[in-house]
């Protein structure tokens, strides 16, 4: 069966890879006839109508599908197509209760022409009374005009589609969880309507386990637990979780949706020094923003010289004998515990390498990942071609997806992996992946976008030659 869906005007990159991912995490075989990026209309071929329903009810970018009637570059065309591809469905709605809608793209139809051209389907054998506000069955005439339709002053449409109604997404979803009304967000929270749809690329659903490794107030890990999946966090910096506590802070968050029940916990820890043990495939998806070190420089746990500092070294020795203590005396005790170091120690941090860093999630993607899970997460970039940042690749992940968001002089990139079965990765390649070694000291040095970032991404003189 052929159908319509109507996406939002929004986002045009991410359309088709949400949708293609819904049809992945239901198990539905579809095929894209017809996508356009200027077109808020895609033609897909579906095995029913109830799948139809399960493909679009959660997606956010998204409006509504529609079961194709007909089709064509005029109306003329369209009747004829409709007659030919549905005058056997015509029986099944003959007492139903309907009406007809009208979509314009680029266009505008007056209320008496609207009508004039609905009028032309009085040939359809329906009986049932006409009802404008609780219809059982609503039939949609959609027309995509040229740009800059209205004020060229142009007569006719470029395409006209006919199609009845099936299902409405999820879009409103994008309104309960706006930032405007959140008890607590910072400067970088990612607001809802991406969070929410990079939860659908990575597959969120009832019965898995996500983790956000740079969580700071919550937007991904929240977008996750809407979707049923079991959320964890970490991030470097503990008081963007704790905030000031109560409502002001990531639990607070999930507690402001009624969401507490699926929030697995939070814990303190930079990716390169977390306490997940690797090797263990525990995470169904794993989704996140990184840091792009324009603030500030990038920065992990540890020492750029240790040998500099040794009492530094010892005093985090002596952190970690505090902790061990306390645990193996009051873990018994209190098996809730939460321990903590040395209340005096403040842990040290070195500058670090973007692209180690990108290099870093994929490695632990590829070891904490079950198979055919997911990882998605956002990226800055260039857009000028020489400055462009390269996708980062690794052997036991399969590029699934790449969205773009397109700014001014730069965008940032929302890149899906999905994890390659063990016995389906190459051995040769894997042995020969090695992650990227940085020679870089300052915080320019480490991270090419913030150095692009700060010049504009203008392209540096060459030297002459001569």
């Amino acid at each position: 069966m052929e159908f319509l869906i109507k996406f939002a005007q929004a986002h045009e990159a991410f359309r088709l890879p949400e949708i293609e991912a819904l049809a992945t995490l239901e198990g539905i075989e579809m095929t894209v006839l017809e996508y356009d990026l200027s077109s808020p209309v895609c033609l897909v071929r579906l095995p029913t109508v109830q799948d139809a329903q399960r493909l679009i009810r959660r997606s956010i970018l998204a409006q509504s599908i529609h079961e194709l009637w007909g089709y064509g570059a005029s109306l003329d065309d369209a009747h004829e197509s409709l007659k030919k591809r549905t005058s056997h469905w015509w029986p099944r709605y003959k007492d139903a209760c309907f009406k007809f809608d009208f979509d314009c793209y680029q266009g505008a139809r007056s209320s008496t022409k609207r009508l004039s051209i609905i009028n032309t389907f009085s040939y359809l054998p329906f009986d049932g009374p006409i009802s404008m506000t609780k219809p059982d069955e609503i039939f949609t005439i959609f027309e995509l005009w040229p740009w800059n339709s209205v004020p060229l002053g142009v007569e006719h449409p470029n395409r006209v589609l006919v199609g009845r109604f099936v299902h409405s997404s999820s879009r409103d979803t994008v309104l309960k969880y706006d930032l405007k009304k959140r008890d607590y967000i910072s400067t970088t929270s990612m607001d809802a309507e991406l969070s929410l749809v990079t939860a659908n690329l990575a597959l969120a659903a009832p019965g898995k386990l996500f983790y956000d490794p740079f969580a700071g107030t919550g937007s991904f890990p929240v977008a996750c637990a809407h979707f049923g999946a079991l959320a964890w966090g970490s991030d470097i910096d503990g008081m963007s979780l704790r905030g000031e506590g109560g409502r002001k802070s990531l639990l607070g968050n999930f507690e402001q949706y009624g969401l507490r029940s699926q929030l697995g916990g939070v814990f303190s820890a930079d990716l390169t020094n977390a306490p997940i043990r690797r090797g263990r495939k525990i995470w169904d998806g794993i989704v996140c923003d990184p840091p792009y070190g324009v603030r500030e420089g990038l920065k992990v746990l540890g020492l750029k010289d240790p040998s500099k500092a040794p009492w530094l070294v010892e005093r985090g020795m002596k952190s970690a004998m505090y902790v061990y203590r306390r645990g193996c005396s009051e873990f018994r005790r209190n098996s809730s515990l939460t321990l903590r170091r040395a209340p005096d120690y403040v842990p040290p941090k070195k500058p670090y390498s973007f692209l180690a860093m990108l290099d870093d999630i994929l490695v632990f993607a590829s070891e904490t990942l079950v198979d055919h899970g997911r990882l998605s997460f956002w990226m800055p970039t260039a857009n000028d071609e020489e400055q462009e940042i390269p996708l980062p690749t690794h052997p036991c992940l399969q590029l699934v997806a790449v969205c773009v968001q397109p700014f001014n002089k730069w965008s940032r990139k929302l890149i899906t992996y999905s994890r390659i079965p063990d016995n389906e990765v190459s051995q040769a390649t894997l042995a020969a992946y090695t992650s990227r070694q940085s020679t870089g000291k300052t915080a320019d040095e480490l991270n090419p976008f913030r150095r692009g970032y700060f010049r504009k991404f203008e392209t540096e003189e060459k030297p002459d030659a001569t």
